[in-house]
């Protein structure tokens, strides 16, 4: 009993585990730091959060090139997705849009307190008080950055169009005006490259005009997009109407300013229930507070309700400016339409040259082989006479010369029968 009552005193031996494999789907995890080796536990996650490519969530910072309303001033920021999204307010998927690393189609989405533009090289966000442009090395971005800013120094005093309007208007206007110097230069490659193929057909000229299609289908594809864009904003007023950051911006600020009262009044109220208790002579004083109060807040919802309207009406401004780059990029993928059309009639034509000299080949064939056929009765006659056999045939005076003649009258007839059948009948066409 002694024995058994030592032998369970005794602490029981670690069990041994096989060692783990680090991969990607299952990664080791830290191990938990012991008593007996201070600082081990320390050690080891340093070693995991070392890593050198190891990329930590919402620290990568990207650079931002910021165009401020107020002074038109241009200056460059580096700021993190996190600080972005609680900057303009945005939802993440929004940022990824303008991710260099992703590839997206171009987009427009009018938002709470920003728009969201991804114009080919135009990747930006538009408030009402800044525009926060991707920095890139394209010179179209610096273009964008230095036109902005000359047009807000030189604004006229008429002119009433909203600063996310300008940056908008500016934005489609670089896209507009990029897509159609790339129609332009491909319409002045394809056309002279095009006449050169009707009149010499090659295949180092067929390799060119697959490359010159190619390019023209993914041009085509995104000038479509942003004419698709276009004209999905102007056909919804609601996404119209909340691109108008500055009115709301205002609408915000007049809101605010309506409700210092309100708290003044609340404040003023608590302080006097706090200090004395109320008395019933006191009471309409109090009821007539109350009244204003909830006129004052029927004000301020008639207000809005009111804002609201007039931007639902003035959103044609807003609509006109779409509707004149719509034009303009409409114009852009007709010209791509008729580049492509002019390139489906060369290929019609070229397969009609192609079927055109198949023919020949297939006639001249039919040809060759008639008059092998014809060849091929001499043969046989030939071989008839040079056969080891006697016949009354041979006796004939002149015999193997009338048969020679009359085989030879035969196969020409044949042969002639042939041509004409070919040539006239349009069997074939020559």
């Amino acid at each position: 009993m002694a024995a058994a009552a030592e032998s369970a005193k005794q602490p029981l031996l670690p069990r041994t585990y096989p060692s783990q494999v680090v991969s990607a789907s299952s990664p080791a995890l830290p191990s938990v730091p012991s008593a007996g080796v201070p600082g081990a536990g320390s050690r080891r996650f340093q070693s995991v959060l070392d890593v050198p490519n190891l990329k930590k969530r919402g620290g990568g910072t990207r650079s931002w090139i910021r165009v401020e309303a107020a002074t038109a001033s241009v200056q460059t920021i580096d700021l993190d997705k996190a600080t972005m999204m609680r900057r303009c307010e945005l939802p993440a998927r929004d940022l990824r849009l303008l991710d260099p690393l992703f590839v997206y189609p171009s987009t427009i989405l009018g938002r709470e307190r920003a728009i969201v533009v991804n114009l080919e090289q135009i990747r930006c966000v538009i408030t009402a008080d800044e525009v926060l442009l991707l920095n890139s090395v394209d010179n179209y971005v610096l273009q964008y950055a230095m036109e902005l800013q000359r047009r807000l120094l030189q604004r006229a005093e008429g002119d009433e169009l909203p600063f996310e309007f300008r940056a908008l208007e500016l934005a489609l206007e670089a896209a507009c005006s990029f897509l159609d110097a790339q129609a332009a230069e491909l319409e002045i490659e394809a056309y002279p490259l095009l006449d050169e193929l009707t009149s010499k057909i090659s295949t180092l000229n067929l390799e060119r005009v697959r490359r010159l299609k190619s390019r023209l289908v993914a041009l085509t594809r995104r000038v479509q997009k942003v004419r698709d864009e276009i004209e999905q904003l102007m056909d919804d007023d609601g996404d119209m109407a909340e691109m108008y950051l500055t009115e709301k911006k205002m609408r915000m600020e007049a809101s605010v300013l309506s409700d210092q009262p309100l708290l003044g009044f609340n404040a003023a109220g608590a302080g006097t229930s706090v200090s004395a208790p109320v008395s019933p002579v006191s009471s309409p004083t109090e009821s007539r507070k109350l009244d204003k109060s909830f006129s004052l807040c029927r004000s301020r919802h008639d207000s809005v309700k009111s804002s609201d309207n007039s931007a639902t009406e003035h959103i044609e401004e807003l609509e006109m400016l779409l509707e004149a780059y719509f034009v303009v990029i409409d114009s852009t993928l007709n010209k791509l339409t008729s580049l492509k059309e002019y390139i489906d009639d060369t290929e019609d034509f070229i397969n009609i040259q192609l079927d055109n000299v198949r023919n020949q080949l297939i006639q001249f064939e039919l040809l060759l082989t008639t008059a092998t056929f014809v060849v091929a009765i001499f043969g046989v006659v030939a071989g008839v006479f040079g056969m080891n056999f006697e016949t009354d045939v041979f006796s004939i005076q002149n015999a193997f010369q009338w048969v020679l003649i009359t085989t030879g009258v035969i196969g020409a007839f044949i042969f002639c029968f042939f041509v004409w059948f070919f040539k006239y009948k349009r069997l074939m066409p020559l």
